[in-house]
C-alpha cells in the first residue's frame, strides 16, 4: 500500500510525459568551448590541489576567460569535483539529499558566484558522480515532493555503482528515483547552471544519464549534459547517445604531478584512442578528449607541462575531432602563446564545423582528413615521433587530383597551388601541420 502511494505521488510530480532530450536540441549542434577546474585541482604544484577550488579563484578564472578567451567563443566555467565538499573532502547535502555548496569554499554562496559568471556573459557548469551517495543513503533523507526516502530508491541488495564503485546503484523502476534526480537538477536550474558533468559512467550508468537528461528537460532550462569517465565504456554509447551531449572517450589528460600534464602522461594517448570511438560519436554526441593543457608555460602559476609545439598539436587534434574545446590550467596566468593558439579563428572553425574526421594513416606519422561543409577538405598531419620528419599529403588521400590551392590554417596564410600532392617538411617531434585544400 505504501509503495502504491509512493508511485502515485511520484507520478504526479513527474507528469509522466515524454519529452525529447536536450542532447538533441539545436544548442549542441556545435561542441562547447570553455574551461574546467579539474586540471589545477589534480596537481601537486604548491598552492594548487583540491583546496584551490574556491570562490576567489573561480571569480578570477571567470574574469580571465571573459577578457581573454570569450571573444573567441569560450563561455563555460565548469566547476569539477569538490564544489559541495569540505576542504577535508566530506560531501555536503541538504535535508533532502541535494548537493549543497561548501560554505568555506563559497562564503558568498554559489548563487553569488553564478551571478558573477553570468554577469560576464559566461555560463556555469557543475559536477556530480553517477549513482547514490553513501551518505545520502545512510541518512535516509526524505525526497523532495514525495513520500519516499533515499533508501527507497537504492537497488537491494546494495550494489556498488560507477567506475570507482563509490556510490550505490539506483533503482529507476521506482519513480521516486527520477523524482530525486529531478529535485537536484531543479536546484541547479535555480542557480542558473548551464552544464552538468556526470562522472564515473559505466554501461550500468546509462539509466542515470537518461534520468539526468529527463530532469534537465523538465526544468525547461537548456543545460549541456556530458557523460564522463576515464574513459566511459564504449558499450554504453548506444544508450548514452540519445541523452548526452558529449562523452569522454579517453583517459584523464592530467599527469597528477606538479604540472597539468606531460606528453606521455597522457596527452599522446588521444591519437591511438579516438579512432576506436569514431563510429560511436557524432553531432549532438561529441567525442570529449578531456581538457586541453594550453594555459601557462611562463611566469607564475602551474605550468602546462608540454611545449608550445605540443600545445599546437593538441589544439589541432581536438579541433579536427570536433571535440569540446575547454582549457585546463590556471587561466588567470594565461600566457600570450597559449592565447594565440586557443583563439586562432581558422582552427576554431575546424572544430565548430561539427564534422568528424577520418584517419588516413596511423603509426608515428599520421594523416587525418575531414570534409568541411563548404566542400573543401581540411587535412592534419602529426609527427608523433622523437625527431623531425616530412609527411606528404597526396591529393588521392582525399579523393582529389590535379592542382589544388593550399592554406596553412595555423599560420593563417596561403601556401600556393600544388599539383597532386603537398609535403610538410621538417615537422618537429610531436608537431603538426593543419591545411585547407580547395
Amino acid at each position: 500500500m505504501r509503495y502504491a502511494k509512493i508511485l502515485l505521488s511520484a507520478a504526479v510530480i513527474l507528469g509522466l510525459t515524454s519529452v525529447p532530450a536536450q542532447a538533441k536540441s539545436d544548442f549542441s549542434l556545435r561542441p562547447f568551448m570553455g574551461w574546467s577546474s579539474w586540471s589545477v585541482q589534480s596537481s601537486t604544484c604548491p598552492t594548487y590541489g583540491t583546496s584551490w577550488l574556491n570562490e576567489g579563484n573561480l571569480r578570477n578564472a571567470a574574469d580571465a576567460l571573459a577578457a581573454k578567451l570569450a571573444p573567441a567563443g569560450y563561455t563555460y566555467v565548469n566547476l569539477d569535483s569538490g564544489w559541495n565538499a569540505s576542504l577535508g573532502w566530506v560531501a555536503r547535502f541538504d535535508g533532502n539529499g541535494i548537493p549543497d555548496p561548501d560554505p568555506t569554499r563559497f562564503p558568498s554562496g554559489l548563487p553569488s558566484l553564478s551571478n558573477h559568471i553570468h554577469g560576464k556573459g559566461l555560463k556555469m557548469g557543475l559536477y556530480q558522480p553517477a549513482g547514490l551517495d553513501h551518505a545520502v543513503y545512510d541518512r535516509n533523507l526524505p525526497i523532495q515532493g514525495t513520500n519516499c526516502r533515499t533508501r527507497d530508491i537504492a537497488v537491494q541488495p546494495l550494489t556498488a555503482n560507477n567506475k570507482w564503485g563509490s556510490h550505490w546503484k539506483i533503482n529507476y523502476s521506482n519513480p521516486c528515483a527520477q523524482a530525486y534526480v529531478d529535485s537536484i537538477v531543479a536546484r541547479f536550474a535555480s542557480w542558473n547552471v548551464d552544464f552538468i558533468k556526470i562522472d564515473g559512467v559505466t554501461i550500468d550508468n546509462v539509466p542515470d544519464i537518461q534520468a539526468w537528461s529527463r530532469a534537465i528537460d523538465r526544468t525547461g532550462r537548456t543545460m549541456w549534459l556530458t557523460a564522463s569517465a576515464w574513459p566511459v565504456d564504449r558499450q554504453a554509447a548506444p544508450g548514452l547517445r540519445p541523452n548526452a551531449n558529449s562523452v569522454r572517450v579517453d583517459t584523464d589528460i592530467e599527469c597528477y604531478c606538479d604540472t597539468v600534464a606531460t606528453w606521455t602522461s597522457s596527452v599522446d594517448d588521444r591519437w591511438a584512442d579516438l579512432p576506436g570511438w569514431l563510429s560511436d560519436v557524432g553531432p549532438n554526441f561529441w567525442p570529449d578528449l578531456d581538457s586541453m593543457p594550453i594555459s601557462n608555460n611562463k611566469g607564475q602559476g602551474i605550468q602546462d607541462g608540454i611545449t608550445d609545439t605540443e600545445r599546437q598539436s593538441v589544439m589541432t587534434f581536438w579541433s579536427m575531432a570536433s571535440a569540446p574545446l575547454y582549457v585546463g590550467g590556471d587561466i588567470y596566468f594565461l600566457d600570450s602563446a597559449a592565447q594565440a593558439i586557443l583563439t586562432n579563428p581558422e582552427v576554431i572553425a575546424v572544430d565548430q564545423a561539427g564534422v568528424l574526421p577520418q584517419r588516413i594513416t596511423g603509426g608515428t606519422l599520421q594523416k587525418w582528413r575531414k570534409r568541411m561543409q563548404d566542400g573543401s577538405w581540411v587535412v592534419a598531419v602529426y609527427n608523433l615521433g622523437s625527431s623531425p620528419a616530412n609527411i606528404t599529403v597526396n591529393w588521392s588521400d582525399i579523393g582529389l587530383g590535379g592542382s589544388r590551392r593550399v592554406r596553412d590554417l595555423v599560420a593563417r596564410g596561403d601556401l600556393g597551388s600544388f599539383t597532386n600532392s603537398w609535403a610538410a617538411t621538417g615537422i618537429p617531434a610531436h608537431g603538426s601541420r593543419l591545411i585547407k585544400v580547395t
